[in-house]
């Protein structure tokens, strides 16, 4: 009886730090991801708009990064199983999506357009990235319902 308290004891310490982990792992579902679509062929544009929205991101919210609050992925939609994300998100060309995922699913998302009409002005380019990512994280900050 005496070696059965101490087992029991253990159990259910570690049962209430799985738990306590597991909360914690669920915040961490809250998140922006900001993706970067391009097909199997990249000019030298589209890798402008890559390294832009990198030098953004790192630039203005590195913290964010960091903590995984924002996340940054690059993907091949001609690549398989990649190739829904055009029907999702109504992709026609490259792009830089924005996506707000709160509890794991994701509530928003935004097509930044206009990347291409700035792409040219790199000035500009950096202040739209980095205006629309603001505005994505400060709803995820508020914890506003969409």
């Amino acid at each position: 009886m005496k070696r059965i308290i101490p087992i029991l004891l253990a159990v259910v310490l570690l049962s209430a730090s799985t738990a306590i982990s597991f909360a914690a792992d669920n915040t961490s579902n809250s998140k922006v991801i900001v993706y970067y679509f391009h097909g199997n062929f990249r000019c030298s544009s589209c890798w402008a708009i890559e390294r832009y929205t990198k030098e953004v991101l790192n630039n203005n919210f590195k913290k964010r990064l960091d903590s995984g609050q924002l996340v940054i992925k690059v993907v091949n939609v001609e690549k398989e199983g990649n190739t829904h994300f055009v029907q999702d998100y109504q992709l026609y060309t490259k792009s830089v999506v924005l996506s707000l995922v709160k509890d794991g699913k994701e509530v928003k998302f935004k097509n930044l357009d206009k990347v291409w009409q700035y792409l040219r002005n790199k000035n500009e380019f950096y202040e739209y990235i980095k205006e629309e990512t603001q505005s994505f994280l400060d709803v995820l900050k508020a914890g506003d319902e969409l």
